[in-house]
């Protein structure tokens, strides 16, 4: 059974959140209503997804996702907010999101985008998708020590890269491509590698910046 952490700092948001997920089979086994609580809950329970509103009041939902990255808490986290900016959707999937919806989705969107990043996929609402390709190849990429000129991908990795950014997990992808799953686990690390990317979501992000993904 998936388990999942809600943070919200609406209440009522997360008792419903957690009374739909309930009627789906997906258990919420923690919440919290700022993101300096969601870090201590998502350390002592180690959910598989966490569900993260953007807009909250003292620590908000990107300095949480930092925080998640910068500690090394390797937990899918699915942005689930009403807002839409690009900038914003930008900035939570660079930090670490690996998913981004509006919280107008259905019952059947929201427990799909939870079980796609149980099982290691990405998944950014359609509304948005458009919109953030296009901030993403205007905006300078973040220049750093982990970010160093990105190598030229085979046309397996670039086989591989294209179901990443689809949203296809790594046994998706061996059964698609007739590939062990070890071999794609090895083609995704080279992946990462060659485009000095820190996880997957960032792989895309990188790949779309550069024209490498269309």
């Amino acid at each position: 059974m998936t388990r999942v952490v809600v943070v919200d700092d609406q209440t009522l948001v997360r008792q419903g959140i957690r009374s739909l997920l309930a009627m789906a089979g997906i258990t919420v086994v923690g919440e919290a209503d700022d993101g300096a609580a969601a870090l201590d809950v998502i350390v002592e329970v180690r959910p598989d997804v966490v569900l993260l509103d953007l807009r909250m009041p003292h620590r908000d939902g990107i300095w949480t996702l930092r925080q998640l990255r910068d500690r090394a808490v390797d937990v899918p986290v699915l942005v689930l907010t009403t807002f839409d900016d690009d900038a914003l959707v930008l900035d939570a999937l660079r930090a670490g999101a690996r998913g981004y919806l509006l919280k107008d989705v259905t019952l059947e969107q929201l427990t799909r985008a939870v079980e796609t990043l149980a099982a290691g996929g990405t998944l950014i609402a359609a509304s948005v998708t458009d919109r953030l390709v296009r901030a993403i190849r205007s905006a300078p990429w973040p220049v750093g020590v982990d970010s160093p000129p990105p190598q030229e991908l085979t046309e397996r990795e670039l086989e591989v890269l294209r179901l990443v950014a689809g949203g296809y997990t790594n046994r998706e992808i061996a059964g698609l491509l007739f590939l062990a799953e070890g071999t794609v686990k090895n083609h995704v690390s080279t992946i990462l590698l060659k485009l000095g990317a820190r996880d997957r979501t960032n792989a895309v992000l990188r790949a779309l910046h550069e024209g490498i993904l269309r």
